[in-house]
């Protein structure tokens, strides 16, 4: 009590409300790779400097741009007659290794796909397109830097497929680790599928090989497959465009030139509407990028829309021309449930009337009950948070039956809060969740001497409606 000493008039405000919980975010990814640049506003370096960017833009401002291909070619086959074009078809293909770089193309189908502001971790610069590999040490150390950061809630690897596949699942389960030693973010996962799975390949040999790579921490992570074409073109420099060009099974008159020759009025194969047209081409050619950068968009979009506890499935894919490979229901079936190491994959599927869709929901623990599902996981690891970086006000308090009190009536009050917004199910708060605190209840009389004040939450999580069985039976006419 304030001691007054001398004569006058005193306002005092004593606190009303009890503390509160804030909500910490749910969905900020961090994105690790190799980038064309690592430089501030400043040029100063930002190599293994977790950065917040907003935008594609700011991206492009502080990382740069995606590596021009230097492998791309033309294949023009044309049928004439009398001088006159009567067929043709124009397609592009790869005649050497791509870049192994996707950074830049996996924030643009990020933004795409509802993403917000996220972190972007750069290891380093690009790589040459052959030769050099990906580094574990390299991919590790930001990682590692990203360790230190409180704000990122979801890990991602867009180029993890173009590493040594042992090195990749290494790396996935150093991600899985620092999920569960910091418990409020999670690992989005893409199988090492790499070039194999493009238009066919053996999926159950990719599929066993990361079963069998992926080893603990499963609660932390889910993993989602196939690959999928985007809508964004290739970066590439006209000069480096090869043109193959039959007319009537034989060479053209482009055959051997570069897109580059084609525009110059100087060259002798200066056409501008040959060039316009095979431009069109390359540009619909689209990158091919592992989902998990489109993924993220989508866990932040809903994030935003309904709340972390909404399932990121049944949602359209945005920016997508289609998929590397086609999942049928019966080879979903043994991706989705594995009764032997119980890794859930989540597939990628088109359907005809619905676009391209995320069509899965399950964490890699598939066989665990409390954990099986990815916004069951998700919300509790929002919970945790908040209610840990709240309950920071009561360290050095007295632990007594008044501090006690306050904690609890703190969580109560927050969990409330996400009970009527939907994020738990029951008829009432009561059979939503409760909060224990106290002596005898949830500690010791040594507990409480040993300064150990323990709080102990239980939450009814909502559970999606994955399988939805519909039952029909003829009725018999009276």
């Amino acid at each position: 009590m304030t001691r007054y000493k001398t004569p006058g008039i005193y306002i005092e405000e004593g606190p009303v409300l009890l503390p509160s919980v804030t909500q910490v975010a749910t969905a900020i990814p961090a994105f690790i790779g190799y980038t064309q640049k690592a430089l501030d506003s400043n040029n100063v370096s930002l190599l293994n400097q977790p950065t917040r960017i907003t935008s594609l833009k700011e991206y492009e401002t502080f990382f740069g741009k995606a590596a021009n291909e230097d492998n791309l070619e033309v294949i023009w086959v044309q049928q004439q007659a009398a001088g006159v074009s009567t067929k043709e078809t124009i397609s592009v293909k790869f005649n050497g290794p791509s870049s192994k770089h996707v950074m830049y193309y996996a924030l643009q189908s990020y933004f795409a796909n509802g993403g917000g502001h996220c972190l972007i971790v750069s290891v380093g610069p690009f790589k040459e397109i052959s030769g050099q590999r990906l580094s574990l040490e390299e991919m590790s150390a930001g990682l590692y830097a990203l360790a230190r950061e409180e704000d990122p809630t979801l890990i991602v690897f867009p180029e993890g497929q173009n590493m040594v596949e042992s090195d990749y699942y290494r790396l996935q389960n150093d991600a899985l680790t620092q999920c569960n030693l910091s418990g409020d973010r999670f690992s989005i996962l893409d199988l090492h599928t790499g070039n194999n799975l493009l238009t066919s390949g053996d999926v159950s040999a990719s599929v066993a090989s990361f079963r069998k790579s992926i080893t603990h921490h499963l609660k932390y992570g889910a993993a989602y497959f196939p690959n999928i074409k985007t809508i964004f073109p290739y970066q590439y420099h006209d000069a480096a465009v090869d043109i193959v060009h039959m007319v009537n099974k034989k060479p053209g008159s482009f055959n051997g030139a570069a897109l580059a020759n084609l525009k110059n009025r100087e060259n002798a194969a200066y056409n501008r509407s040959a060039y316009t047209k095979i431009k069109q081409a390359i540009e619909a050619f689209g990158v091919v990028i592992p989902p998990s950068a489109a993924i993220a968009g989508v866990y932040v979009a809903v994030d935003t829309a309904r709340g972390v506890w909404k399932v990121p499935a049944n949602i359209e894919l945005k920016g997508v021309l289609g998929l590397t490979y086609h999942v049928t229901p019966t080879e979903q079936s043994s991706l989705n449930v594995d009764a032997v190491s119980g890794k859930s994959i989540n597939c990628i599927r088109s359907f005809n009337s619905k676009g391209t869709r995320v069509w899965g929901a399950r964490t890699l623990a598939g066989n665990d009950n409390e954990w099986r599902y990815i916004p069951v996981r998700r919300l509790f690891n929002m919970v945790e948070e908040s209610c840990r970086k709240a309950s920071g006000q009561f360290v050095f308090e007295p632990n007594d039956a008044h501090t006690w009190v306050k904690a609890k009536a703190m969580i109560e009050n927050y969990l409330t809060i996400l009970w009527k917004r939907g994020a738990l199910t029951g008829t009432k708060p009561a059979d939503a969740f409760y909060v224990a605190c106290g002596l005898n209840q949830t500690m010791t009389a040594q507990d409480v001497l040993n300064g150990n004040l323990i709080v102990e939450i239980g939450m009814a999580a909502i559970r999606p409606a994955e399988f939805i069985i519909l039952r029909f039976s003829v009725k018999m006419r009276q």
